[in-house]
């Protein structure tokens, strides 16, 4: 009878694992094209949001702006019995040395923390950026409505919060609109600082950045398929860490690498519609975002953007020249497109809010034997029930095998030569959700 018992607990845990949370697939039915229609409106309506843009007006300029974000933040918190510490964190630029900073200001970043409730110092952010720019950073005044770039991925911040904050989290969320990314990722850089100086633990950064264009400048128009760039490995990874890497693999598997599968994987299992594509780079060609600030910290973070860029909306004085309309108005940007990708980072907030501490000290052996050999240490989480192995060719994009294999601190996979195959080892909860998975950073014999 005991034996009976044991195998429906294996049976059950095994069932439950393959199953989907169906809470996911509400978080996706709950995000509104209308309420980020709404919201980009109102952004693109404060004319220009300039870093360095009028900052005392209620109708016009980036303070206008902040001050609109830090109140939409204040009534949602409002509405879910003040889940949500609503604040500023800021941080003075100056001229000197900044060749992109017409004058001294402050770069004022608006920050929306939904605490969790076992792990209240650990944080999956999502990002969009507040200001905009004309065709010169260096202009402040001319109109700069940024409809796209980027009220559409500061609009699905707030929209993501208004979803979530219906929910409750082991770990925390974090909402922020950032400042200065035009001139130079100030925003990123400051609140990367300030995450480190106030010791979070960030799980990973989801950054938005122009999610409502689906007509390319190329002339395809697609509005299933979006990018998520990652850079391969750690900005700061040591020189030890560097050659360790020439034996024993992991160009392609760094943390933020990580994320980015996690969030490609999810995607594929609740919204099957979309096309999620992997760009195995920091960010586009030669340009940056405010992920990387985080990324030179040393923490995981991506960009999810459209998959089809259209250069004549970004960046541009509105205008017409040779019968091509520039500009980033509201025209050019596609509601419904925009509501799929905010769902997109609402379902990966929540999973990885929902998400157990990963495995410790993950350990990898096997060389010149017929098997491949794992060991670690166990998280301090109660909700864990076990522990997953993935493995994949060395040669492919995303993990291809993986085996669940119990509460236990060691496993041999029998039959699998190690030099064929890349390995991580993720843990599973209770809730069925994974934590990201971790790629073993010793080995032993």
């Amino acid at each position: 009878m005991k034996k009976i018992l044991t195998s429906i607990l294996l049976f059950s845990i095994t069932f439950s694992m393959a199953q989907t949370d169906q809470r996911l697939y509400d978080i996706i039915d709950a995000v509104s094209a209308d309420r980020i229609e709404n919201d980009i409106r109102t952004l693109a309506n404060f004319g220009t949001r300039n870093t360095f843009s009028d900052t005392i007006s209620e109708t016009r300029g980036i303070g206008a702006a902040r001050r609109w974000i830090k109140n939409e933040f204040d009534k949602i918190s409002s509405s879910c019995d003040n889940c949500l510490n609503v604040f500023y964190q800021k941080d003075f630029v100056t001229k000197k040395g900044n060749d992109r900073v017409p004058k001294d200001a402050w770069v004022v970043n608006v920050v929306a923390v939904q605490k969790g409730t076992k792990y209240p110092n650990r944080y999956i952010i999502m990002s969009g950026d507040i200001d905009s720019r004309a065709s010169d950073t260096m202009d402040f005044t001319t109109d700069a409505p940024g409809a796209n770039d980027n009220a559409s991925g500061m609009a699905g911040t707030i929209e993501a919060a208004r979803v979530l904050s219906n929910y409750e989290f082991e770990n925390s969320i974090i909402y922020v609109g950032l400042s200065g990314e035009e001139q130079g990722l100030f925003g990123g850089r400051g609140l990367a600082q300030y995450a480190k100086e106030q010791g979070w633990d960030i799980i990973g950064v989801l950054n938005n950045d122009m999610i409502g264009n689906i007509e390319g400048v190329d002339g395809v128009i697609d509005n299933r398929s979006f990018r998520i760039f990652s850079e391969p490995v750690p900005a700061n990874e040591t020189e030890r860490q560097r050659r360790r890497r020439r034996f024993y693999g992991g160009e392609v598997d760094g943390i933020s690498r990580q994320l980015a599968r996690y969030v490609h994987k999810n995607v594929k299992t609740y919204m099957p519609e979309m096309n999620p594509v992997l760009i195995y780079r920091l960010d586009r060609f030669g340009r940056g975002g405010h992920h990387r600030p985080f990324n030179d910290l040393g923490f995981a973070g991506i960009r999810i953007m459209e998959a089809h860029e259209n250069y004549n909306r970004q960046h541009q004085d509105i205008r017409e020249e040779n019968g091509i309309k520039y500009g980033d108005v509201i025209e050019g940007v596609n509601f419904p497109y925009a509501k799929k990708l905010t769902a997109v980072n609402a379902i990966n907030l929540a999973s990885l809010a929902w998400s157990p501490l990963p495995p410790k000290s993950v350990e990898i052996g096997g060389i010149v034997e017929p098997s491949v050999k794992f060991r670690w240490k166990k998280s301090e989480d109660d909700n864990i029930i076990g522990y997953k192995i993935y493995w994949r060719d060395t040669t492919a994009p995303q993990w291809q095998h993986s085996r669940f294999v119990g509460d236990v601190t060691e496993f041999t996979l029998k039959g699998i030569v190690i030099d064929n195959y890349y390995f991580g080892i993720a843990s599973v909860g209770k809730n069925g959700h994974e934590s990201l998975i971790v790629f073993p950073a010793k080995t032993f014999r």
